[in-house]
């Protein structure tokens, strides 16, 4: 659910919001009770519910994640060569 930022123009009053993308804008400041609040420009936010996001996925039995019980084996290195004659 995206997570907006909202200005009182009357008092000045900022405040984040988590909302549907399907919800109408906030309108009335819990601040100072006034219909001013208008939607402020800003980098998107959201968060991520319900089971299934990061640490749930890909979780093994052993509660460790999968994805860092498989690492790929390491590449030893070849000694020098012995030259034949």
């Amino acid at each position: 659910m995206p997570i907006y930022e909202y200005e009182c123009g009357a008092c000045g009053h900022q405040l984040e919001a988590i909302q549907k993308l399907s919800e109408g804008p906030l309108t009335d400041c819990p601040a100072c009770g006034k219909a001013e609040l208008k939607k402020m420009l800003s980098l998107s936010g959201f968060r991520l519910k319900g089971t299934g996001w990061y640490e749930t996925d890909f979780k093994s039995g052993s509660g460790k994640s999968t994805a860092s019980a498989e690492k790929p084996a390491s590449k030893k290195k070849v000694g020098s060569k012995a030259s034949g004659s």
